[in-house]
């Protein structure tokens, strides 16, 4: 039977209902290591699954959050936009994880300050944000999986931050395709320089020339709209 929470939400959002189906057993399969067995039920009998395409966007600015997404499957970029309306790469979001702005966004009951985009094609769980609260009081194991997902994208925003003041540009975009790649598992990345250029804050001509010196200096190849990592 449909948890009546669950069911009033899709039928109150019939843009999404084709993108969301109930939670089964083998779902929650792979995240059985981080929680206990109580809370793995509960987290089944409230939560939906969600999948979406590469390069949606999942939650965009000003948005009110109404789920906390859990990865199954991909990877989500989170980005910051400054006060000229140019974004920033704050960190990436992979399996097993949680987008700590978002759960930020919960606690203060606030709309969202980022915009999370799908790096690839993405499945996670969909946790209703009325049960983090009780959650934390209830369950050790949630404690832990949010204050950890807390501190480790604070360590990553630190990354982010000592990247911009301390490193050139062009150690910066070894960084990130670096990371990109880590994030995808693939060497061979599918990206444009005007996207590379725009999580760095930059120009998509400085990226290209940047680009065209690494491959010179026989660190990647460049294809159309893709490049390949050698380092």
């Amino acid at each position: 039977m449909i948890e009546s929470s669950i069911l009033d939400q899709l039928i109150k959002c019939p843009q999404i209902h084709s993108k969301h189906t109930l939670i089964n057993d083998e779902n929650i399969q792979p995240i059985k290591f981080l929680f206990e067995e109580n809370l793995l039920n509960a987290i089944q009998k409230v939560s939906t699954l969600r999948r979406v395409a590469k390069g949606e966007i999942m939650i965009d600015f000003g948005e009110s959050i109404k789920f906390i997404p859990l990865l199954l499957e991909g990877a989500i970029k989170v980005v910051r936009e400054d006060e000229s309306g140019e974004e920033l790469l704050l960190y990436f979001v992979e399996f097993g994880n949680t987008c700590a702005m978002t759960l930020n966004c919960c606690l203060e009951n606030s709309s969202s300050e980022i915009r999370a985009i799908c790096e690839s094609d993405t499945t996670m769980i969909m946790i209703p944000v009325e049960h983090m609260d009780e959650w934390l009081s209830k369950y050790k194991s949630w404690r832990n999986f949010i204050f950890e997902n807390y501190q480790n994208r604070l360590n990553e925003m630190l990354k982010a931050i000592d990247a911009l003041t301390f490193l050139k540009l062009d150690e910066r975009l070894e960084k990130y395709l670096k990371d990109k790649s880590k994030v995808s598992k693939e060497a061979t990345l599918r990206v444009t320089h005007l996207e590379i250029a725009m999580d760095l804050n930059s120009s998509r001509v400085v990226i290209s020339r940047l680009l065209k010196k690494m491959e010179n200096k026989g660190k990647v190849s460049l294809g159309r709209n893709t490049i390949e990592l050698y380092y």
